[in-house]
């Protein structure tokens, strides 16, 4: 996998291509898989976190794409992908659950909900209109 540092993420992302936006805390890449789906993953305390050794880049943790119809699962470790197991719906259920107990947890030590809404931008409003799309359902 390569990657790319950008002031904005592309309308149209090359295969097998990672951009970095530093700017909006966003790292953006097509589904490893093949299936063409754009996967977004928020850089923030809470979503993913980006290592950038001088050569090659990480993202921790995996990235699941479960609500996509390939449902596929891996790790960006040093510009390469390692695939994971098979999840069961209930394995993803748990982790989806904490995810938003963390998240909650770091936000209301932090901001207010308010705020939180005010801020959006920082970590890109494709990311939100997903969360909000998710959590309704």
């Amino acid at each position: 996998m390569n990657h790319k540092f950008v002031d904005f993420i592309p309308d149209k992302l090359e295969d097998d291509t990672i951009y970095i936006s530093i700017d909006y805390c966003t790292a953006v890449h097509k589904c490893c898989c093949g299936c063409g789906n754009e996967i977004v993953t928020p850089l923030s305390p809470t979503d993913w976190k980006l290592t950038f050794d001088g050569e090659s880049v990480s993202l921790f943790p995996s990235i699941g794409n479960w609500n996509f119809e390939c449902k596929s699962h891996y790790w960006i470790k040093n510009n390469k992908i390692e695939w994971a197991r098979e999840w069961s719906e209930e394995e993803i259920n748990v982790v989806r659950m904490q995810s938003l107990i963390e998240k909650k947890k770091y936000y209301n030590n932090k901001t207010s909900d308010l705020d939180l809404v005010n801020d959006q931008s920082k970590f890109g409003f494709s990311f939100w209109s997903k969360l909000k799309r998710w959590l309704k359902g």
